[in-house]
């Protein structure tokens, strides 16, 4: 097995366009950045989950004016917006399951792990606690919960097979074999819509832990809240492995994805 890159982003600009060229993308080592980083996160996780937690309360306060497809739509093109704006601060993970994947696959310093999983709930936090302060607690302040009849067991196994989906096309289209550079934005947002369309009544089609706990806490509803846990965290271990099988070693580029140093960007 061949090791694994350093996190040496420096030496990867060369494939950088020059208007994007900032201190904290040449040297992802320099810890006086950090915190823009860590706000990037805080940041883009605040309006991801304002939209999609917002679309179940604004439905719940509109009678029924937000339709499915909507809501489950909305989240995707979110997060393609805020990879293209600023994707290259931090990478742009807004998912405590992206982050922990881009670990688990070399990508990502584990000591920076902490920091972006802190930033990611308390940018969800602050949206949940936006929306109720907004239209009050209504529609569980978009909480993700199993369907009608469907048990947290098979909650937690659709959500474990969605995030495979989801980490698997966040890791191919940064890695080096598959690079489609900023466009990978438009894949993974996606990806988003789709797992939403078709799952969003079993499970919710959280994907993302920060997501659905966010609106748990401020909202205090807790209904198989552990599945959301689980199985997205379980998923990302999965989508790893065969991120190994079908690419071998993690490559520069994804390095790049994940640290926010360089032009190909993710969810």
């Amino acid at each position: 097995m061949q090791p694994s890159p350093r996190y040496e982003p420096q030496l990867l600009l060369l494939q950088e366009p020059a208007g994007l060229h900032t201190p904290w993308t040449a040297d992802f080592h320099d810890l006086a950045y950090e915190w823009r980083r860590l706000f990037s996160e805080a940041l883009g996780t605040f309006f991801l989950v304002l939209v999609a937690a917002g679309g179940a309360v604004v439905n719940a306060r509109s009678h029924g004016q937000v339709p499915l497809d909507a809501r489950v739509v909305a989240p995707g093109l979110m997060v393609m917006a805020v990879i293209y704006f600023m994707g290259t601060i931090s990478g742009a993970h807004l998912n405590p399951a992206v982050t922990i994947a881009f670990a688990l696959r070399r990508n990502f310093p584990w000591r920076r792990v902490p920091g972006y999983l802190i930033a990611q709930l308390a940018g969800s936090l602050a949206a949940a606690g936006f929306l109720r302060a907004t239209f009050g607690n209504v529609g569980h302040l978009g909480a993700t919960e199993p369907g009608l009849g469907i048990s947290a067991a098979t909650t937690t196994l659709i959500e474990v097979v969605l995030t495979v989906g989801l980490v698997s096309v966040i890791l191919g289209t940064a890695s080096g074999a598959r690079n489609i550079g900023a466009n990978a934005a438009i894949a993974v947002a996606g990806y988003i819509a789709l797992a939403g369309l078709w799952a969003a009544p079993v499970s919710g089609a959280s994907m993302n832990p920060a997501r659905s706990l966010g609106p748990a806490l401020i909202g205090g509803h807790w209904h198989d809240w552990w599945a959301y846990l689980i199985g997205p965290t379980a998923g990302a271990g999965i989508a790893v492995g065969f991120a190994w099988i079908l690419r071998g070693a993690p490559s520069p580029a994804a390095n790049q994805a994940a640290q926010g140093t360089g032009p190909t960007q993710h969810q």
